[in-house]
């Protein structure tokens, strides 16, 4: 596809009216945000950051499900969905919406579960920061570009990283004692190597670090590439060590690492592929391997993004095209994915998916139908059951269940 800028990552058309563009308060003080009376307490969300992804915990009941959309689109949300889920069963129920925050397109959780994070996804691109605890906006910091997309702490938790679609950058921002964040340490642009096919320049679509903690590794759409960097913890700047080139018009969008570390797995966008890749944690360096298929079949499908069991046995493709899950073996340690079936996501492009973190549990945000789709995850084989009627959210474009 074509490079279309900033409107092409929307498929729901540009942003309308001078909210679009306005800069969000780059405050590091509380100002006070609504709570609605029938949100969920969240408690479980502080409990949930122990175990983390890989770490199986059993159904404790009601979890918080956190939902971003993006406020300026046509029908789009207020805010941050607020909602809980059963981990046995899977049904979500409603909690309201975090009003003060401008196109959340994207979430992240600190480690210890105390701060939610998410980008504001606008031409002046932010992210701002959440204290669960009373859903106090703690402040917005610029990122230094335009439509962040993705953004992920650091396992220390004091660093914040961002990643800007529209001018192909990433940024850093110091974590602060509150979950607040600092003043920007660092932002790095893409600047080579040059444009895949179709692609007017750099496109920073992940900025993600390994699971060793040694490297951040930043996923370049634009430019066909994904950049290793070591992260100066001191001062909160990155160094690039390493680059990893992907096929030409590949448009490579989302890398997911398998739990033993040694291995990746690539969402190509454009290419409608996915890849495999070696990971050396000495060096940083990222090796990307042959071009699979993604189960769509020919036409027009736009992977999105992998998400791997806990245990790493299997994995998920979703495929915004197609509408559909894509289902694979994980095999040999993590060196091969086996493509199984796919299953219909029962609803419209889906955007990004995320696993429970005993795994039991798979989310599915569809953009265009703004709904969540749940699927209960077998753990003999990894197949999917969809877990009842999908919830109503607004132009859902991320989920994410602690």
């Amino acid at each position: 596809m074509v490079d279309g800028g900033w409107s092409r990552r929307r498929f729901v058309g540009t942003l309308t009216g001078s909210a679009a563009a306005a800069a969000l308060p780059a405050v590091t003080g509380c100002s006070d945000s609504p709570q609605p009376a029938d949100a969920p307490a969240d408690s479980p969300a502080l409990a949930a950051s122990t175990s983390g992804p890989g770490k199986a915990r059993g159904p404790s009941g009601p979890r918080p499900l956190y939902i971003g959309t993006y406020t300026s689109a046509e029908g789009g949300g207020k805010g941050v969905g607020l909602a809980t889920y059963d981990a046995a069963t899977g049904r979500v129920t409603g909690g309201g919406t975090l009003s003060g925050v401008g196109d959340p397109s994207y979430l992240a959780v600190h480690p210890d579960g105390r701060t939610l994070y998410a980008v504001n996804e606008r031409e002046d691109g932010a992210v701002t920061a959440v204290r669960l605890s009373d859903r106090t906006v703690l402040g917005s910091r610029g990122t230094g570009g335009s439509a962040p997309c993705h953004l992920s702490v650091h396992p220390s938790g004091r660093w914040l990283f961002s990643a800007n679609y529209g001018t192909g950058s990433v940024a850093v921002h110091p974590v602060g004692a509150s979950g607040a964040l600092g003043q920007r340490t660092d932002l790095v642009t893409h600047s080579s190597p040059a444009p895949g096919p179709g692609q007017q320049g750099p496109h920073a679509h992940q900025i993600v670090t390994s699971p060793d903690g040694g490297h951040v590794l930043a996923v370049d759409l634009g430019t066909d590439t994904v950049y290793s960097y070591r992260l100066d913890e001191r001062k909160g700047t990155l160094r690039e060590v390493s680059r990893a080139r992907a096929r030409p018009g590949a448009g490579p969008r989302h890398l997911t690492f398998h739990p033993g570390g040694r291995h990746a797995y690539l969402a190509n966008e454009l290419d409608n592929t996915v890849a495999v890749c070696t990971y050396d944690a000495d060096s940083g360096r990222l090796t990307v391997g042959d071009a699979q298929p993604t189960g769509s079949g020919p036409g027009t499908n736009y992977p999105a993004q992998i998400a791997v069991t806990p245990d790493g046995a299997y994995a998920y493709l979703a495929n915004r095209g197609h509408n559909s899950l894509a289902r694979y073996a994980v095999e040999r340690d993590g060196a091969r994915l086996r493509l199984l079936d796919t299953v219909p996501v029962a609803g419209d492009f889906p955007r990004q998916i995320a696993l429970s973190p005993d795994g039991r549990l798979l989310f599915a945000a569809n953009q265009k139908s703004g709904t969540v789709s749940v699927f209960r995850v077998d753990a003999a084989g990894g197949r999917l059951e969809l877990a009842g009627k999908p919830f109503a959210s607004p132009v859902a474009v991320c989920a994410l269940p602690l």
